[in-house]
């Protein structure tokens, strides 16, 4: 960590940390977006990623995990955009069960972990449980990291202030295609309505309070 890293005063007893599509099928080996993966894995993403929930957890902060996945007869599922018809006809498919929706190494799911899965839509948030969960755990803050910076991340960052968390994201534990639309978004986008840091600062901030 360096000084010039921001670090939040985030208390554990009501913050949560998301992350989300931390998949198998989305940034695992065997993924249905090998760029998206790539990225993800090269860029140390998913690494900072697992480091980050060790942290919550040595802290007492509640980790959630938000999955994407479908039926295998597609009930419920959306078609009203190109990226759905898309994933249709992709040779890994997130369907439920398999092992495509499990959580990618070396992202590790403890037991006390909330796993929130969804059928449909872009957002990890709107339509699932997580608004309701977040609540009945006493969550006032919420940190998000995984993928894509192009449409899961943005979604659930602006549904969570939308429903008046307060959102803090650490830019270097999201990941996005191509890698520097990343930076572009972080920058003139979720800064505007989220805390900006880095993993190095809420691991050491989770770390000491732990």
């Amino acid at each position: 960590m360096t000084q010039s890293d921001p670090v939040p005063e985030l208390d554990p007893a009501t913050t949560a940390l998301l992350t989300v599509e931390c998949q198998n099928g989305v940034v695992g080996e065997e993924s249905a977006l090998p760029e998206l993966a790539k990225e993800a894995r090269d860029s140390g993403m998913l690494a900072r990623v697992a480091a980050l929930v060790g942290a919550a957890r040595t802290a007492g902060v509640q980790v959630l995990h938000a999955v994407a996945e479908r039926r295998p007869d597609g009930l419920g599922a959306n078609s009203n955009a190109r990226l759905f018809r898309a994933a249709r006809r992709l040779p890994v498919r997130q369907l439920s069960g398999s092992a495509a929706v499990r959580i990618a190494p070396p992202i590790r799911v403890a037991e006390e972990d909330l796993v929130v899965r969804r059928l449909h839509g872009l957002s990890p948030t709107a339509g699932t449980d997580v608004d309701a969960l977040l609540r009945n755990l006493g969550v006032r803050t919420l940190v998000v990291a995984g993928v894509s910076s192009n449409i899961a991340i943005p979604n659930t960052v602006f549904d969570a202030v939308n429903l008046g968390y307060r959102v803090v994201v650490p830019a270097d534990a999201i990941a996005g295609v191509p890698a520097a639309y990343t930076a572009a978004v972080v920058r003139h986008s979720l800064s505007l309505v989220a805390e900006v840091t880095t993993t190095a600062a809420l691991v050491h901030a989770w770390t000491s309070a732990g």
